[in-house]
């Protein structure tokens, strides 16, 4: 059944992603300005601070004050690999610390690649330590998930080739990027989610959920991005629209990263709660769709409350210099968090928010719809062997949560007992 539920959303993925992809067509602008500069490696031999060199013969710099870094680079690589090229550099407040060793990464103009002036410093080389990095975070997903540790690094990648293969040339060649996004999403999440956690009726479950959670999200975002006039337009849509040299749909594009943004928390829940939904129906097979329900939603409401704190906390630390920023300004709060910069983080965050609260009802709801109708038909259940996420429901499976029954045999409305605190515990029976 689900199968034939899923189909449909599969197929239209694919057929979007064809006609969405620009196959063929050549970029509208190959060399856009400010990107027009070849990177060049190089080796700081030198740093030493001077005066700064004017045009009026004092050697004082222009305003009467202010020193500057003088560097002697030697070039890795490039047209004129070996050899040393001076660099001036304004010590201001924004003026990054150099020292003699650093490797650093040049802009190359294209032009006399001998002389200093045709090259420009504009960054750190920072490859080899971000390479050990991602090896590191390699060996521990694999060390501790395996086989499944695996998968999931492989679904990343294939996230991150639907990314650089379709989202990013799709949307700089003009297509709608809400489309893209859309389309995009569905290939990300069909992909990874079936390929870190097999094809399966809790995947599938799973992925019945996000898909919805997707759907309301998109919706909401793309309501609330009109209602609050929202533009799109910050400091980095700009510069974008400035280095392409022709127009992109800004607002289209805001709305695309709530959706891609929102994803990756929308996984672990629905998943999550599937797979509450399934250790539940195999600790107790004999629980109906009510008690299935109610129990695994109340793992959920712990789950999503963690979350919701986790994508605010998340949005508000990339923000943090804009905050900063704003908080100087002196002005009252509510004026800070209706600009431009600030709401739409708030639209975003509270967007993704709403979608990941509604994918704990709609998951639970349609996992314990699938487990019943497995029990009906005599469908066996499927085999416990995926990621136990939630530790409530292993430690019910493995207690024996089970369906309670009163004095005369009169069954209870739960399989769980409240402690004194008010938590729900696995129901204890007989001498166990």
């Amino acid at each position: 059944m689900l199968g034939a539920v899923l189909s449909p959303f599969v197929l239209a993925a694919v057929i979007g992603a064809v006609l969405l992809h620009p196959f063929g067509e050549p970029p509208e602008n190959a060399a856009p300005s400010g990107f027009a500069r070849t990177p060049v490696d190089g080796t700081i031999l030198r740093a030493e601070t001077g005066p700064c060199a004017t045009t009026d013969g004092t050697g004082n710099p222009p305003g009467g004050a202010g020193q500057c870094l003088r560097l002697r680079v030697e070039l890795d690589n490039g047209p004129a690999a070996g050899s040393i090229v001076e660099q001036t550099v304004p010590r201001e407040p924004t003026t990054p610390e150099f020292d003699a060793g650093d490797e650093v990464v040049l802009a190359y103009s294209g032009t006399a690649p001998r002389r200093g002036s045709s090259y420009q410093i504009v960054d750190y080389q920072r490859g080899p330590w971000m390479l050990l990095l991602c090896a590191l975070f390699v060996g521990a997903v694999l060390a501790l998930g395996r086989w499944k540790g695996l998968a999931s690094l492989a679904a990343l990648g294939v996230a991150f080739a639907i990314l650089a293969g379709f989202v990013l040339p799709s949307i700089l060649a003009g297509r709608n990027p809400l489309s893209v996004a859309v389309v995009g999403a569905g290939l990300i999440m069909f992909c990874t989610l079936y390929l870190t956690h097999g094809f399966s009726a809790r995947t599938s479950t799973a992925v019945l959920g996000t898909l919805t959670s997707l759907t309301l999200i998109g919706t909401l975002s793309a309501v609330f991005a009109g209602l609050t006039r929202l533009t799109g337009l910050d400091d980095s849509t700009s510069a974008l629209i400035g280095a392409l040299g022709h127009g992109i749909d800004a607002r289209g594009l805001l709305l695309a990263g709530v959706v891609i943004g929102a994803l990756g928390v929308l996984d672990d829940v629905t998943v999550t709660q599937a797979s509450a939904v399934w250790e539940l129906h195999r600790a107790n097979p004999s629980l109906r769709w009510k008690e299935l329900y109610s129990s695994a939603l109340r793992i959920g409401r712990d789950h999503v409350a963690s979350s919701v704190n986790t994508l605010v906390l998340a949005y508000a630390g990339t923000a943090l210099p804009l905050l900063l920023t704003y908080s100087l300004s002196g002005n009252p709060f509510t004026d800070i968090v209706t600009t431009q910069d600030v709401a739409q983080e708030v639209v975003r965050t509270l967007v993704g928010s709403l979608g990941l609260i509604a994918a704990v009802p709609l998951t639970t709801a349609i996992a314990a719809l699938i487990v019943r109708g497995e029990t009906r038909t005599g469908t066996p259940a499927e085999d416990p062997s995926g990621t136990r996420v939630v530790t409530l429901v292993r430690h019910g499976a493995r207690r024996g949560a089970t369906r309670a029954t009163g004095p005369g045999g009169a069954r209870s409305a739960s399989p769980f007992r409240a402690d004194p605190e008010g938590n729900s515990l696995p129901l204890r029976t007989g001498g166990r």
